[in-house]
């Protein structure tokens, strides 16, 4: 048995819909929660925000980033670390396949008795 998790190619592991917006969780652990989205063309991931950082990367497409009062245009390779609080929406331009890594905080250990 491995002790390790390999996608060899994630856009073929994720394909935007029609309509609407599919995720798939790829692997979660206590440190690292990874989701991959399909976002069919026109739907939005509505702004929010989060209780821990995130990171995003855009694998196919083009969408409208905003970032707490900045925009961007994401692409094919755009790369973001987002911190815990800052607010974000994320409008598909075209059909995306976007990798979100949420990153948990360490937990404390188990005090021994």
């Amino acid at each position: 048995m491995s002790d390790y998790t390999v996608f060899l190619d994630l856009t073929k592991e994720a394909h935007p819909p029609d309509k609407g917006i599919l995720s798939r969780t790829l692997f979660n652990d206590d440190r690292l929660k990874a989701v991959l989205f399909g976002f069919a063309q026109g739907e939005e991931l509505s702004e929010h925000t989060a209780s821990m950082p995130v990171v995003l990367h855009f694998l196919q497409g083009e969408a409208k980033l905003t970032l707490g009062d900045d925009g961007h245009e994401a692409k094919l390779g755009t790369w973001v670390h987002r911190p815990t609080g800052l607010r974000l929406s994320i409008p598909a331009k075209t059909p995306v396949v976007m990798l979100l890594l949420l990153l948990k905080p360490p937990t404390a250990p188990t005090p021994v008795k």
